[in-house]
């Protein structure tokens, strides 16, 4: 049986990225998990506190991510680029292994309360990931979250066809 992990990459207890994500992940017809990433709290990655060691959460969520056929995640978009604790975990688990993404496909999104929904750090992830192992990337932006989405679902016609199509391709390429 296929399983996808889906996550936000925030850490805020009232996340949109990851009611997304849920969402999202509840559609795709596949057994699926949800991790919050408040759960993997890191020391900030710098060389000296690496000389330390590896944090062993960072290693949990590295072995995570090897259990999995494939990744939703929705990013929050902190001026114009990742959320720290998403940036933290993930140069901690590149240094584990630069494949973070185990050459698994990844569904990737953001939203945001504004018109551009987060486009910013979707192309910045979609144009790294490939580098990281994510073997394909689908994208998709929800702008306008809050008269976007109501009552756990995408209420636009538009956005909603646009998020099926692109997550039928995600699914192809698990």
């Amino acid at each position: 049986m296929k399983k996808i992990l889906a996550f936000a990459g925030s850490n805020s207890k009232t996340s949109i990225n990851k009611q997304l994500a849920i969402y999202v992940a509840s559609l795709a017809d596949y057994t699926y998990d949800v991790v919050d990433l408040n759960d993997y709290d890191l020391p900030i990655f710098s060389l000296e506190v690496e000389a330390n060691g590896i944090p062993e959460l960072a290693s949990d969520f590295n072995n995570l991510l090897k259990k999995y056929n494939g990744f939703i995640i929705s990013l929050a978009e902190h001026n114009g680029s990742y959320s720290a604790v998403f940036k933290n975990l993930f140069d901690w688990i590149s240094r584990i292994d630069r494949n973070v993404f185990k050459n698994k496909p990844v569904f990737l999104m953001a939203t945001s309360p504004g018109m551009r929904g987060g486009i910013t750090v979707l192309e910045t992830a979609a144009n790294t990931f490939p580098h990281l192992g994510a073997s394909a990337v689908e994208k998709f932006s929800l702008p306008s979250f809050f008269e976007n989405f109501k009552d756990d679902e995408i209420i636009n016609l538009e956005l909603k066809t646009d998020l099926i199509n692109n997550l039928e391709k995600f699914r192809k390429s698990i």
